[in-house]
């Protein structure tokens, strides 16, 4: 699909599943990578709906899980487009989990994907336009304009960091911490 531009509601997805005893740890929750991997099924069905073509997932940020999802829970991944850039999507997921015995719903987690669209040459392809319609959608977009702002900033600042560290400094550098050097 080449459209101009696309409304929100356009793309917004939403899957559940059964949070079955495989997915469980030792400890009888659910595995944090089990809700991730659904987390990128929906990041790429919402972001492809949006873009008509095949997406990749280029980062995720901000995954924290607030409570832990118990088997026999039915899990729902709600994914919107927040934000579109010349061939990028930020595809917001909210997840939830239901005990289906007492019908209380509990938020799990929240997270951002930014998505690529590709084309048939495997090269980044454009991305229509989002129609925001209304005032929750256009403070998305802007949320997410300024998180790409605060996360370019981080990685430069990362990136610093890392070239700037010398072992020779290390034994004053690291006396706080908790770690033994035996070079």
């Amino acid at each position: 699909m080449n459209a101009k531009a696309l409304p929100v509601k356009y793309s917004q997805t939403t899957i559940t599943e059964l949070m079955i005893p495989s997915y469980a740890n030792f400890g009888g929750k659910i595995h944090g990578g089990i809700l991730l991997s659904l987390m990128d099924k929906v990041a790429y069905a919402c972001a492809s709906k949006h873009a008509g073509t095949y997406c990749v997932t280029v980062s995720v940020d901000k995954v924290e899980f607030l409570q832990p999802v118990e088997v026999g829970e039915l899990v729902s991944l709600k994914a919107s487009v927040n934000y579109v850039g010349r061939t990028s999507l930020v595809v917001g997921i909210r997840v939830e989990a239901q005990n289906v015995k007492t019908g209380i719903i509990k938020h799990t987690n929240s997270s951002f994907f930014t998505m690529v669209a590709k084309g048939e040459d495997d090269k980044p392809s454009v991305v229509p336009q989002l129609i925001l319609e209304n005032k929750e959608e256009v403070k998305r977009f802007i949320e997410s304009m300024k998180m790409k702002e605060i996360k370019n900033a981080v990685r430069e600042q990362m990136d610093d960091a890392k070239s700037k560290v010398h072992v020779e400094n290390a034994e004053q550098f690291l006396k706080s911490e908790r770690c033994i050097i035996q070079i």
